[in-house]
This record gives C-alpha cells, structure tokens and sequence, in this order.
C-alpha cells in the first residue's frame, strides 16, 4: 500500500493511526500541500486525487480518497482489531461522533479555507485565526457534552479500546492546540487525547514524527 500524505494534514493523521493500529506496513509518499504552490495541485497528483486532496490511498490497483471512506475500506479488508463496534446503534454512535469531526468541525478550518481568507478575501492573520478558533471551540463544546454525559464513554471515546471516533478527534486536538486552543476546557476529550498518546499507533502517527515534518 502507498499512503499520499502530508504531514500535518488531519484527514491524513486519521488513516496513518488506522494503519498502525492493524499493523498494516506501507509506502509513505509526501504530498506538501505549501511548497511550490501546492504539490497536490499538479497534473500528477492530480490524476490520483482530482479534488487535489490528501490523503489519497492506493491499494494494489484501487485508489481510495477520503480519510473516513479508507479507514473503512481498511475496517472491511482488514477486520483486526476492529474499529466500529459490533451493534449497529453503537455502530452508528462511533460514526456520528467520527462525522460530527470530519464534517462538522474540520472542513471549516482546512488549509484551502484558510488560504482563501488570507488571499482572497484579504483576511488579517488576527481574525483568520479567531475565525479557526471560534468554530475548534463551538465544536469540542458540543463534543464534550456528547461524550462526557454517555455511558459509552470509556478511556476512549467509546469504551476502552481505539473507536474511529478517535482517530478523528486525536488530530482535531493537535491542531487545536497548534492554533492556541485551550483544550482543558475540555476534559473528557483532553483525558482522551493525552491517553491516545500513550499509544504508539497514536504516537507514531503524530505530524512531528512524519518523514517530511519540518
């Protein structure tokens, strides 16, 4: 398997625990999404990935974009260990948790929305920042409620072994507290992360340990 990444992108975070925790070897191929204007903007890359997003990952002759949709695709080629429970309302409950990230929070805050406030509507760095900040916040606001009030919750998001609703919140905090979020007014989600981290799937994943981190 090759995994077209780039090293702080969260959507490519998620798939490079997913791969750790099933133990699965692959080629790690740097995508930068800054230098020369975007690498994943070239006719190249594009060919893979015509949304010109990471991560794209390729597998034999099948090329899957999407984090969420590879890390599923990885759940039913690869069911060991699993990361969906067994009962389908569990089921359900791991990927609205996983989704209310990945399609509520995240989208919001990707680089190419920063860029066009910054470029095109001629954002100041101050409020472009406030404005990531504000939609972190209104988020891991509802999260929090969510996961710190259910019985579910364990020392993960939903018992005590990694859920996809993790590796979707484990890269949101990282990039929170890269933008100065303050994640301890959050604690049933900073408990969460600060546990993950203790895990090597986790750790080894993490953007500073990446091949092309600067």
């Amino acid at each position: 398997m090759k995994l077209y990444s780039y090293f702080r992108s969260s959507a490519s975070y998620r798939v490079r625990i997913a791969l750790n925790l099933k133990n699965l070897p692959y080629d790690y191929v740097p995508i930068h999404l800054v230098r020369s204007g975007g690498e994943q903007l070239t006719p190249e890359y594009r060919k893979l990935s015509p949304d010109a997003l990471v991560p794209t990952l390729v597998d034999g002759n099948a090329v899957i974009q999407q984090s969420v949709a590879i890390i599923e695709y990885l759940e039913e080629t690869h069911p060991n260990p699993p990361l969906l429970p067994r009962a389908p309302l569990d089921r359900a409950y791991v990927r609205a948790l996983a989704l209310q990230i990945a399609c509520e929070i995240h989208p919001l805050n990707n680089l190419r929305v920063l860029k066009y406030l910054k470029h095109e509507l001629k954002v100041d760095e101050a409020p472009k920042s406030a404005w990531y900040r504000h939609w972190i916040e209104s988020g891991f606001g509802t999260f929090e409620g969510r996961i710190a009030n259910d019985a579910r919750t364990g020392k993960f998001c939903f018992g005590d072994t990694p859920t996809l609703a993790d590796l979707c919140l484990v890269p949101q905090v990282f990039n929170a507290q890269r933008f100065n979020v303050d994640t301890q007014r959050y604690p049933t989600i900073q408990r969460i992360y600060d546990h993950a981290m203790q895990f090597d799937a986790f750790a080894s994943a993490a953007p500073g340990q990446q091949p092309d981190a600067e």
